[in-house]
């Protein structure tokens, strides 16, 4: 093992792409190294609590107010914040520069601090890794096309140049990093036999210590628990929730426990039955513990989880790589897809119902969740990381 070292990790401030990194920070911090976390404030509790010290940076991302909405550019307003990160970093940094540069795709900022100051850099990636030919189908040539109209590849371009970083196009150095360990399931990554070993390591899901995100207490009178949540960007659908309320309310022996997000009033909803409880958020792993089934986004996060937890699933994709995670869920034998049109509360009971009574998607789960307890491990993430250091 290296020497204790100093190394920088830079992230944007999303739950789905912080949590999954926490745990890996931790244990480089439990082994001797000195652990900077650039992120937003607002993350602050969680990542001190790991250990690292916070490097803040005033967001500008409108994804931490839990309210975007699925049609926005999100490549454009992540190429903004990588703009406006990068100088708050050389500040921090200049005088104590990093040994090794971890971030997230959506971070790549920090790859362009390491690429300029000729320090490795490692991608940690907590959603599916993509490959070459992705990037000439869709999403990608949506996107792109979206890109193109402001002209965000050109800048993009530039701001490489200005920075003394060779010139590649946007989705390639997001995506294609020198080195990447990617932190999911084996099973959620398709086509895993063209992922390049030489440059992807999966480390699976890190989910040795969440204690930190809280608890939650199972009633002693449910005979079903189903956990219901959008995740923590997409959320304010209130109709959606609505739906939920009749399919779930008063269903007998289920105790439903709905998260709304922070941009959702509860009194949009409506009355709500005695069998639901509402919250802005829920501590949602330690509740998936306990739970039976899961009616989810298919954020990664969500999706790593219910796996590790063996619930079968009801995704309801939102945006970005959650329409991909559903159908790969679907492929596993694991989930329904409902789209947003296709929400009833006929169609989300009986996704439900048919699933938890399924006895073949029960054993597919068992499998799946044994798969997933067993490729996880935090301990070869940070092994993976110190690999880089040397």
């Amino acid at each position: 093992m290296p020497g204790p070292k100093h190394i920088v990790m830079v992230n944007i401030p999303a739950h789905g792409h912080v949590n999954p990194s926490l745990d890996v920070i931790r244990e480089l911090v439990a082994r001797g190294h000195r652990v900077s976390y650039v992120n937003d404030p607002s993350f602050a509790e969680q990542i001190e609590a790991t250990g690292a010290r916070l490097v803040p940076h005033e967001t500008g991302l409108a994804i931490l107010k839990g309210a975007v909405d699925p049609g926005i550019n999100v490549h454009g307003m992540i190429f903004d914040e990588a703009q406006a990160m990068l100088p708050r970093m050389r500040e921090a940094f200049e005088d104590d520069r990093p040994d090794l540069v971890l971030y997230d795709f959506m971070a790549y900022a920090g790859r362009v601090l390491a690429e300029s100051w000729g320090v490795p850099s490692v991608l940690i990636s907590p959603s599916r890794v993509a490959q070459p030919v992705d990037s000439r189908a869709e999403p990608f040539r949506t996107v792109l096309q979206a890109l193109e109209a402001a002209g965000v590849p050109e800048r993009f371009a530039q701001w490489l140049a200005d920075n003394g970083v060779p010139p590649r196009d946007m989705f390639t150095y997001m995506l294609r990093p020198d080195r990447g360990i990617s932190l999911i399931p084996r099973a959620l990554q398709p086509r895993i036999d063209e992922v390049d070993p030489e440059v992807f390591s999966f480390a699976g899901p890190c989910l040795d210590n969440r204690e930190h995100q809280g608890s939650w207490t199972r009633p002693q009178d449910a005979r079903k628990v189903l956990l219901v949540s959008l995740g923590s960007a997409f959320t304010h659908r209130p109709a959606f929730y609505r739906a939920c309320l009749e399919a779930f309310g008063d269903l007998p022996g289920w105790h439903v426990v709905l998260q709304v997000g922070k941009a959702t009033d509860p009194a949009e909803l409506g009355p709500i039955p005695a069998n639901v409880e509402v919250h802005p958020w829920v501590p949602q792993f330690a509740v998936l513990q306990q739970a039976d089934a899961f009616v989810t986004h298919a954020g990664m996060g969500g999706c790593s989880e219910g796996l590790y937890c063996g619930l079968p699933m009801v995704a309801v994709p939102q945006a970005a790589d959650q329409f991909e995670n559903a159908d790969r869920l679907v492929e596993l034998g694991v989930a329904r897809r409902l789209d947003t049109d296709e929400v009833t509360p006929a169609a989300l009971r009986s996704a439900v119902l048919e699933l938890v009574d399924d006895p073949k998607v029960a054993a597919r789960l068992a499998e799946l969740s044994a798969e997933v307890r067993a490729g996880g491990s935090v301990t070869r993430a940070a092994e993976l990381v110190e690999a880089a250091l040397v």
